[in-house]
């Protein structure tokens, strides 16, 4: 029977360290094993290489770590402990998302409370089990910080989602640090791993370029969920490395000489839909919120605004009061005077978000003229989510803010001139630019720009009411 070298012994040798067997007499017994196999392969006339390739394919990739977990299954009690909570934790954590994800959609009541209950088991009790059997099987040293960095990444990834699907506070920060911490950590250690157990160098490039698709998929949906600027940019670049280089270029190296499908093809097809998936539905779902959802209060706004201004038309064209023609009239060329100035204000937040820092573009399609006076096209904006407008415009002592406070100051006053005191008050408070325009914090909070246009919007309907009411108030109409 031929028998094996030593290099031949220490290439199987090497092999079972990379699959990290921990224990030294389980590996001291798979070296002998596998030495046997392949002697008795090579005794039918195969070279080493071909004999030591035709048993591990009979093996499998992952037999030998599959013999080491169920040899510290049976004898360690702790080990089977972890490993049937993790298993358990696992499981019932995953279903409890599952249905809290179908009551979500279905608004049953105690949805909230499985995806609460759900995310906590696999960050608490999932994640901790999973990395203490991960370093009972392998006790290495050098992927600690890996699983470490797994470790911290998966549970903070956990509880934002959570958080940010709950709509609690603070779950901006956690995607954020959640993020960074897979993109500075987890990542370039999981690169690093890969590596140092990947002779080809086709092959590193590659991982190489994964790393650098994985990190820009990542800190595009960080953006995305945020609204932050850049997340179309590096979603795009992300997905065309994963989907158009990496996934090609590795498939090919691989699996080019296999006859069949392998099984980790297929996992790998079923990890890479896992990870793309919910950023194309979260990118669905952000966009028909939008459409759907969050502009269509901008269009009430403004079907309201139309009504009311040729509400106030018609009842200053109908009034039959001579006396009190010219008040009325003075009175709506105050309120067109200030509703132009909104105008105005609008045009300048959305030129500053469609241009560059420091250049406003020019409005083409953004506003179109109407009888009423210019209307916003809110899905023309292409950057609705900017939030330099609102920060250097709007914020506290900020120039058009100042210049939109005087223009209500004065409106108000005059109004205050036509109207009754004990009425005036009723009507004054709409008048008030704190009302729409919140103080807030610029070093914390940001206001984007779609909801800057909002409250101005709320603020010109505003003013059309407090001049219905001062309307119907001059020419008698008012029976208050």
């Amino acid at each position: 029977m031929p028998e094996l070298t030593f290099s031949d012994i220490d290439c199987i040798r090497q092999d079972v360290i990379r699959q990290e067997i921990c224990y030294s007499h389980l590996a001291d017994e798979l070296i002998d094993h596998l030495c046997c196999d392949v002697e008795n392969e090579m005794a039918g006339g195969l070279s080493f290489r071909d004999a030591y390739r035709k048993v591990k394919e009979s093996l499998g990739h992952r037999r030998l770590r599959e013999i080491q977990e169920e040899t510290l299954y049976a004898v360690d009690t702790k080990y089977r402990n972890m490993k049937n909570t993790m298993k358990i934790s696992a499981i019932t954590g995953t279903i409890m998302i599952g249905f809290a994800a179908l009551f979500k959609i279905m608004h049953w009541p105690g949805a909230g409370i499985m995806l609460t209950l759900g995310s906590l088991l696999l960050a608490f009790v999932f994640m901790p089990s999973a990395l203490t059997v991960l370093w009972k099987e392998t006790h290495s040293g050098k992927k600690l910080f890996l699983y470490i960095s797994a470790f911290i990444t998966a549970m903070l990834l956990i509880i934002g989602v959570t958080a940010k699907v709950q709509h609690w506070p603070m779950a901006g920060l956690i995607l954020a640090v959640a993020s960074l911490s897979g993109t500075l950590a987890f990542v370039p250690a999981l690169l690093s791993a890969k590596l140092k157990d990947q002779e080809n160098r086709s092959k590193k490039i590659v991982y190489i370029l994964g790393a650098a698709g994985l990190i820009c998929s990542i800190m595009g949906l960080l953006c995305k969920i945020q609204h932050w600027p850049l997340a179309t940019i590096l979603l795009t670049f992300g997905t065309a490395v994963i989907f158009f280089a990496v996934f090609p270029l590795y498939t090919w190296m691989t699996w080019r000489e296999e006859k069949n499908v392998s099984a980790r093809f297929i996992f790998m097809i079923v990890g890479l839909i896992g990870l793309m998936l919910p950023v194309l539905m979260l990118n669905l779902s952000l966009q028909r919120t939008f459409e759907a959802g969050y502009y269509i209060h901008h269009e009430e706004q403004q079907a309201l605004f139309d009504y009311r201004f040729r509400s106030n038309q018609s009842l200053i064209s109908h009034c039959n009061d001579s006396s009190a023609l010219p008040i009325l009239k003075e009175l709506n060329d105050r309120t067109v005077e200030l509703i132009s100035v909104i105008n105005n204000t609008e045009a300048r937040l959305i030129a500053e978000a469609e241009g560059k820092p420091g250049v406003p573009a020019i409005l083409t399609n953004q506003m179109a003229k109407t009888e009423t006076g210019p209307v916003i096209q809110f899905k023309a904006i292409k950057q609705p989510f900017h939030t330099a407008p609102f920060r250097n415009f709007l914020m506290k002592d900020s120039g058009l803010r100042n210049e939109l406070a005087a223009a209500l100051k004065k409106y108000s006053d005059y109004l205050s001139g036509q109207l009754p005191a004990d009425k005036f008050e009723m009507y004054a408070k709409l008048l008030e630019p704190s009302v729409y325009l919140q103080e807030v914090n610029p070093e914390t909070d940001r206001i984007p720009l779609i909801t800057g246009l909002h409250m101005l919007e709320l603020l010109k309907n505003s003013i059309l009411a407090a001049e219905a009411y001062a309307i119907e108030t001059v020419s008698g109409t008012n029976n208050q």
